[in-house]
């Protein structure tokens, strides 16, 4: 009998591990974004870090944040800084000291995405 109730005990205790693994594993790390949505949200980000590293890099030589288009006429970005993965990219450039980049969606079809910003402190956030 012991045995009876410590087996159904055992199953109980997996059903209800099983449950809540599932319940909070379902959606995934991207909360069900489609895979493409991922992919190309993950490549902003890396773009953003680019573009932030180049900044970092042009104040270390010129003592002052630049534009994109400053950017890529130095060189500093091995792609094009404007538009890329369907997003535009802007730098707002505060007194040549602080920098903002945003990523926003340019393809009607990725509208719903979300915007991505990055500054000097090198965190890409999401808008």
């Amino acid at each position: 009998m012991k045995r009876a109730f410590g087996l159904v005990g055992l199953i109980l205790a997996l059903g209800i591990g099983f449950w809540i693994f599932k319940v909070q594993y379902s959606s995934g790390p991207t909360g069900g974004a489609p895979p493409k949505q991922t992919i190309d949200v993950a490549g902003v980000k890396n773009d953003l870090l680019a573009i932030a590293q180049a900044e970092r890099l042009y104040l270390a030589g010129h003592n002052a944040y630049a534009t994109i288009d400053q950017l890529q006429q130095e060189g500093s970005l091995s792609f094009s800084g404007t538009n890329r993965r369907g997003y535009n990219y802007t730098a707002d450039i505060d007194d040549g000291q602080h920098f903002k980049v945003t990523a926003t969606p340019s393809d009607p079809a990725k509208a719903a995405w979300p915007a991505l910003t990055i500054d000097e402190n090198m965190q890409v956030a999401q808008q």
